[in-house]
This record gives structure tokens, C-alpha cells and sequence, in this order.
């Protein structure tokens, strides 16, 4: 396909995404809602078909040498297809927000005056790797009422072809147009350049994926970006804390699963308790083969750990986001230091206290400037889904209009509504 091509193609799919639009803002809920449990019963109904063209792209990624945690991240297996599935579920048994109105107010003049939330209207999705952000995407813009254009990337293109089939098969079932979903079918990234240049057709653009690419989106879109540019997460292990709560937290937000965004990559710990808590998540490190960056005070904690995998950590690797099995280690003083260090050096994304301190906690919540704010919780629990969203578009560390994990709400504007009875202005 050449440019021209990819031009015109581009503006189709803009076209009929912003008829599609106009269908779905005054879709009855129950219709939007038959179509979501429809696509929750089409993706267990084909999970094995699924995976057949899931299997091409893993084919593909692995000859072309992508790496583990790339190739991680497309796989489409049974308890992921169940986990959109049941995404799709939820979403469909949540209340609609679509026109609802919130605080009218009676004016003097006799005017009452409120806000409805309405649809965005068209979105733009962008994203590397995971297929399932298919089906999290088009399950979110269903509920939400808007209409959307979705580009993968090249390395998922067989699992997202047939993932969007199945969209597109529930949208025709339920009564709703097909063209509310669709897929660039198309790898050209000549497509890319032209969906973030289209304000005429699409409202905001939702880049998923590495930095470069986020980057990229944000400095060349012509439309607003809702957007996150990495996960640069964090467990601060304060005095007072349950050590063996410590423990079992940073282990689970670091191993259980190193490649997703909200996975932590620092870990700061409270020098009264450092003694105690450092030899022992060490020895999970170690055991779990993460590599451990240090500064000279858990270093030198860490160095009786037997089999632990050392390294003097660098300025840059309390900015890093390794996603992978590497995480860098300091001791702090206190509470202060540890909400300096996390607001100096991380990417505001998610970031997380073990604390019996219920001052320390407050402070903790109130001054960390991160989209979302734990308290003696794995920051692996930042997620759409886990935070009853029923699926997420994206995570955003923006402070406008959305941030965290992005659900239906983020999906929706607001605008403002006024019911008089012949009243005019003197």
C-alpha cells in the first residue's frame, strides 16, 4: 500500500468511525451491553482459534529475535482470553454513565444548571505487543458509547485481525454498526502518521506501548493525547512495617510478572529497618535471579545474601525502567526522603508504602505525586480491571482530563446542561 493509499485508506476508516459515533452516543445501554456479553461469549467460544493465529505472530517475533519480555507480552493464552472475557462481563453489568446529569443547581434567575456525561465521540488506539488491549479498547468504547480506530503493532497483526473479528461480529449481532470498531489492517507506519493528523475524524489519541513510540505520538498528533511514557514504579518499606508483609509485597510487585508497567523497579527502604527487611526480600532476589542495583548502605546489607547478584546502582538507575528482572535498592532515612526521592525520580505512574504508620500513610497518599498511590498493596494491583473499571484503555500519568488507569469515565466528556421554563437574561 502506498502513501496515497495509506492516505485515503486512513480517511475512510475516519469517515465511517465518526458515523459510527453518532450510532452509538444514542445506542440504548441494554444494546451496548448484549453486544459486550456477546463478545464475551465469541472469545470463549474461540479460544483455540485464537491461539492458532496467535501462534503466527509468537512465530514471527521469535525468528525476528524480539525480546522475552516483547514476545511475553503477545502471547494470548487461555487465562488471558478469559481475563478479557470477563472484562467484557463486568463492563456489561456496570451501571451506564452515558447522559447522566450531576449537580443541578437551581440558579436565582430560576435557571437550573448541570452536567451530562456524553461520549467523547471517535478515539484512536496505538499500541505495541499485547493483542488482548483489542478487546480491553473495543470493550471500553462499546460501554462508553464512542466509536473507535485501532492500529497494533506489526508483530501482533494475526492476533489482532482475528480479535477484532469477533468485535465486529458481537457489534452486527447486538444491532450496532460494525465500523464502531476497526482494525488498521494495514502495518504501514505511514497509517500512524496519518490516524494522530485526522482532529476532523478523531477526538483523542491513546498511544500504548514503549517510550519511543509515546514520544513520538505526542510530539507529532495534531488531536489531544491521553499518554504515559513509562513505569518507573516504586515500594518505599517504611519504620513501622510488617517485615514478612514487606516482604511478600516487593516480591510480588518485582517477580510476578516483570514486564508490565506497574511491575516496581525501585525499592526504597527505612534505615531503622533495613537490618532486618534488606537479607530477607534479598534472598528472594537472589533466588528469583533479579539483579540488584544498590547504593552503598544496602549493598553492603545485601553482601552476606548467598547467591545474590550485585551491582553499584548509578545516578541513571533510579530513573530506570528495567522491565525486567533488575531493580535498584537504597536506603533512606525516613518517610521524607523516600516521597523526595520517588517525586525527584520516578515516572509518576504508581508508587507504594508498607507503613503501620497510619500518619506516615496519609502523608504518604497526600504528597506522592504519582497517578496512583498505595498503601501496604502491590502496585501490580494498577490496572482497569483490578480497580473494577472492567478493562482499561490505557494507564495515563497526565493531569488533565484523565489519569490512572483510564475506564469508561476517561472515555466520556462532560457538557454542560441548562433547564429553564422561558426565563431570559435582564
Amino acid at each position: 500500500m502506498n502513501a496515497l493509499n495509506v492516505a485515503e485508506y486512513t480517511q475512510t476508516l475516519g469517515l465511517q468511525a465518526k458515523q459510527a459515533a453518532a450510532l452509538m452516543a444514542r445506542a440504548d445501554s441494554a444494546i451496548r451491553n448484549k453486544a459486550l456479553r456477546t463478545l464475551a461469549a465469541l472469545l470463549r467460544a474461540n479460544v483455540q482459534a485464537l491461539q492458532a493465529d496467535n501462534a503466527k505472530d509468537i512465530e514471527r517475533a521469535t525468528a525476528a529475535a524480539l525480546s522475552a519480555p516483547m514476545i511475553d507480552r503477545l502471547k494470548l493464552t487461555p487465562k488471558v482470553i478469559e481475563t478479557v472475557a470477563q472484562g467484557c462481563e463486568q463492563l456489561a453489568a456496570m451501571p451506564d454513565i452515558i447522559g447522566e446529569v450531576t449537580a443541578l443547581r437551581q440558579q436565582p434567575s430560576g435557571i437550573r444548571v448541570g452536567q451530562m456525561r456524553v461520549p467523547i465521540g471517535v478515539f484512536g488506539m496505538i499500541f505495541e505487543s499485547r493483542p488482548n488491549v483489542t478487546i480491553e479498547a473495543a470493550s471500553l468504547s462499546i460501554k462508553s458509547g464512542n466509536a473507535c480506530i485501532l492500529r497494533g503493532g506489526s508483530e501482533a497483526i494475526d492476533s489482532n485481525k482475528a480479535l477484532a473479528r469477533l468485535v465486529q461480529q458481537a457489534l452486527v449481532e447486538a444491532g450496532l454498526p460494525a465500523d464502531a470498531v476497526q482494525l488498521v489492517q494495514t502495518t504501514d507506519r505511514e497509517a500512524v502518521g496519518q490516524l494522530i493528523a485526522m482532529p476532523q475524524y478523531v477526538d483523542v489519541i491513546i498511544p500504548r506501548g514503549g517510550k519511543g513510540l509515546i514520544e513520538r505520538i505526542s510530539r507529532d498528533a495534531k488531536v489531544p493525547v491521553i499518554k504515559h511514557l513509562d513505569g518507573n514504579c516504586h515500594i518505599y518499606v517504611d519504620d513501622p512495617c510488617d517485615i514478612e508483609m514487606a516482604v511478600k509485597v516487593a516480591d510480588n510487585a518485582k517477580t510476578q510478572k516483570y514486564s508490565p508497567c506497574n511491575a516496581i523497579e525501585g525499592l526504597l527502604v527505612a534505615r531503622s529497618v533495613a537490618k532486618d527487611f534488606l537479607p530477607k526480600i534479598g534472598a528472594v532476589f537472589a533466588t528469583k535471579g533479579v539483579e540488584m542495583r544498590c547504593d552503598d548502605e544496602s549493598r553492603a546489607l545485601l553482601s552476606a545474601v548467598k547467591g545474590a547478584n550485585l551491582k553499584t546502582a548509578t545516578e541513571q538507575d533510579w530513573y530506570e525502567e528495567y522491565l525486567a528482572p533488575i531493580i535498584s535498592i537504597k536506603v533512606v532515612e525516613g518517610v521524607d526522603e523516600a516521597i523526595a526521592h520517588i517525586n525527584r525520580y520516578s515516572s509518576h505512574h504508581t508508587d507504594a508504602i508498607i507503613t503501620r504508620d497510619h500518619l506516615h500513610s496519609q502523608r504518604f497518599l497526600r504528597e506522592v505525586d504519582s497517578a496512583s498511590v498505595m498503601v501496604n498493596a502491590s502496585p501490580r494491583f494498577a490496572d482497569g480491571f483490578e480497580f473494577g473499571l472492567g478493562a482499561e484503555i490505557g494507564i495515563s500519568t497526565d493531569k488533565f482530563h484523565a489519569r490512572g488507569p483510564v475506564g469508561i469515565e476517561g472515555l466520556t466528556s462532560l457538557k454542560w446542561v441548562v433547564l429553564g421554563n422561558g426565563e431570559v437574561r435582564s
